[in-house]
């Protein structure tokens, strides 16, 4: 099955018209983008782009075959006429399948906001799911549209897509929930359609899609569904460090949000009777999927031991704090009299857990040795003891990130 993308982009296109963001200003050339509309085989358009008939005759393709329009949302951005000689342009009752004369099935997969989605499944039986924007599946999407899900037998589990088209960056949600459906598997072709200027373009947009394992193309790019293509290699261990309120934490956050089951560890405590703790809790509470879990524990080891959905901790100068509480390590004494031997055995026991680690981790932690030297040895103490930790910990993740003013930067990986 062969498939054009005659524009990768929101429904007002990117840039946006006379919009003053610094994303807008930027998508030029070829980081500018039409609306999505999708060419299949020639003989299936779905959604619409201002100027569909010269944008395909750009990617060396005509629309005179065409059989099927099929709209996903409805297009309220610019205006969009219908190229002449194209059948009419609709949408599809949910659950509805049709099957065209070119021997293609498309059924129509009910969305969890106002859009349908279709899957298309070609004649030699490659498929494709396409969402629309801002949409995700109400249902789990299936072959047949009665929740079997599967090619290979009534007892077998669903069959993954070949390739999934979606708003990546509006909906990580959605991707979410059919990896946990088993709809989407290590082999699935992520495409992020629907691409606004929620995200910079270029670079920044090529990073957070591959932390998703996912990818965007240029407007005009022909891909075979079913073919071959690496995807991004997602690292197991990611350590990421940056100042306080430089956006780390929602920088985590944002690598696992296209993933199901996150455990999410605070290890900072519920701090009883502080009200200014209380309200960072929720609102880092409030910001994470619903289908994340949440653990309130420092004992680490047997979380970074265990199997099990991705892990994310936040943070490790939190867990320090509290490992210094437990050895006494504030009190110059008893640090010379064991405190340090003691605080050392627990760092290790972290950082060995962190390199035995088999499940995606991602690890927040603190970067406090640039800032004001602090006028106590106990707090020294505790500068310089958060930087080995973050360092040794560096040292066991394949993917290390900086984050400054809310840009991550990465250091490795």
């Amino acid at each position: 099955m062969e498939l054009t993308l005659l524009g990768t982009g929101a429904p007002d296109g990117l840039p946006r018209s006379h919009c003053p963001c610094a994303a807008c200003a930027t998508a030029r050339g070829p980081l500018a983008r039409a609306a999505t509309a999708l060419l299949v085989d020639g003989a299936v358009l779905l959604d619409l782009t201002p100027g569909a008939a010269l944008a395909a005759a750009r990617a060396g393709h005509s629309l005179s075959g065409v059989r099927q329009v099929l709209l996903t949302h409805p297009h309220d951005g610019p205006a969009v006429e219908l190229p002449a000689g194209l059948p009419t342009a609709g949408r599809v009752a949910d659950g509805r399948v049709l099957t065209l004369i070119s021997g293609h099935r498309v059924r129509a997969v009910p969305m969890d906001s106002p859009g349908t989605g279709y899957e298309v499944t070609a004649p030699d039986g490659e498929r494709l799911l396409y969402l629309p924007p801002g949409g995700a599946p109400a249902g789990l999407p299936t072959r047949d549209g009665n929740g079997g899900g599967a090619r290979s037998g009534r007892d077998a589990g669903p069959t993954p897509y070949d390739m999934l088209l979606a708003d990546v960056t509006g909906r990580p949600d959605a991707l979410a929930r059919l990896r946990a459906a088993g709809l989407v598997g290590p082999t699935t072709d992520v495409i992020a359609v629907h691409i606004g200027h929620e995200v910079p373009p270029g670079a920044e947009l090529d990073r957070r899609l591959a932390a998703a394992g996912a990818r965007a193309v240029p407007d005009g790019t022909t891909l075979t569904v079913g073919e071959y293509h690496a995807v991004p290699d997602l690292p197991r261990r990611t350590l990421v460090t940056g100042g306080a309120r430089s956006g780390k934490s929602l920088e985590a956050e944002r690598r696992l949000a296209s993933f199901p089951g996150v455990l999410y560890v605070a290890t900072g405590g519920d701090r009883e009777g502080d009200l200014e703790w209380r309200a960072r809790v929720a609102t880092h509470r409030d910001r994470r999927p619903g289908s994340w879990r949440t653990a309130e524990t420092c004992d680490l080891v047997p979380l970074l031991a265990g199997e099990g959905p991705p892990l994310l901790v936040d943070c490790l100068s939190l867990w320090l704090t509290d490992a210094m509480d437990r050895v006494d390590a504030w009190d110059d004494a008893a640090w010379e009299a064991g405190g340090e031997e003691a605080l050392r055995v627990r760092t290790g026991e972290l950082v060995a857990a962190v390199r035995a680690a088999r499940r995606t981790v991602v690890l927040v932690t603190n970067e406090v040795g640039s800032g004001v030297v602090p006028a106590t040895a106990s707090g020294r103490r505790f500068r310089d003891e958060l930087g080995r930790l973050n360092a040794a910990v560096a040292a066991e993740c394949e993917h290390l990130l900086l984050v400054v003013a809310g840009q991550a930067l990465t250091l490795r990986g």
